[in-house]
């Protein structure tokens, strides 16, 4: 299906902003015919229509639902078997949880909240999937992030939900490849998007680039490894954990940084 995704269709759950966006237009301007669900905050469909329009993309279908919440999952299968007898793509995009500042903000309902948006939307969605249209679809993909391996300052518990969320991936593509279903999951590092300044400030961005320009990925590229893995180029991939940062993991540290100090502190001292 490598850039020819013509009458198939795509779900993807977090879809009108960053990653999931980016993601519904890569597939859109191969063809697919996408549905995008969101929950919070005010989405201007007329902008996120034209922007499908100007990459070429057939319109897209934008609905309001709550991806922890199992009756608005049921709802959105619904609606999409109004117009398709299949789903071929699921992308589990919705990221919540709670910031932790300090131990007093460790609960079990934030990290059952964190559970409920980040790693369960995963299965719900693909099992509702399979209830509806009468199989799972043919490609799941999970996002998320380095956050479950390494540490980011306020995460822990986000981290906790990504890991269970590529646990998951794990067991549910063992389970559900004997019907034909591949899933895997890609991890993020720093995405350039509105989230990245939501969860570690809005100065996090400008902070990073003092030192390493390049490391933030844009959500274009993340996009486009996700329509790779769903592409039938890819499907040796079962399973897996895909990290798409660019290889910033392998140069963002501190013994580089400190080896190239010299030139780092001529950059600190350019900034206004």
């Amino acid at each position: 299906m490598w850039n020819d995704f013509t009458g198939r269709a795509v779900l993807v759950t977090g879809g009108t902003r960053g990653i999931g966006l980016a993601t519904g237009l890569a597939f859109g301007a191969r063809g697919a015919t996408v549905t995008l669900t969101h929950k919070w905050g005010s989405v201007e469909d007329a902008a996120i229509i034209d922007a499908f329009a100007r990459a070429g993309a057939p319109v897209p279908a934008i609905i309001q639902a709550d991806a922890g919440n199992e009756d608005d999952v049921m709802a959105v299968m619904d609606a999409m078997r109004r117009s398709h007898d299949r789903l071929d793509v699921f992308v589990s995009n919705v990221a919540f949880g709670a910031t932790v500042n300090g131990i007093d903000d460790y609960s079990k309902k934030a990290l059952h909240a964190g559970i409920d948006y980040s790693a369960w939307p995963l299965v719900a969605h693909t099992m509702a999937a399979r209830k509806v249209f009468g199989k799972a679809p043919r490609y799941v993909v999970g996002v998320s992030s380095e956050g479950a391996d390494s540490m980011h300052a306020g995460y822990d518990l986000i981290a906790a939900a990504k890991s269970t969320l590529e646990t998951l991936c794990r067991y549910l593509h063992y389970r559900l490849s004997p019907e034909g279903t591949t899933v895997n999951a890609v991890r993020t590092r720093f995405v350039d998007t509105e989230s990245l300044a939501d969860t570690f400030g809005a100065e996090f961005a400008t902070f990073v680039r003092q030192f390493e320009p390049d490391v933030l990925t844009p959500p274009q590229a993340v996009a486009d490894a996700i329509v790779g893995i769903c592409s039938g180029l890819m499907d040796a991939l079962g399973g897996q954990i895909v990290t798409v940062d660019r290889g910033a993991g392998l140069y963002e540290n501190f013994s580089r940084l400190y080896q190239e100090r010299h030139i780092h502190s001529l950059v600190t001292r350019r900034q206004p």
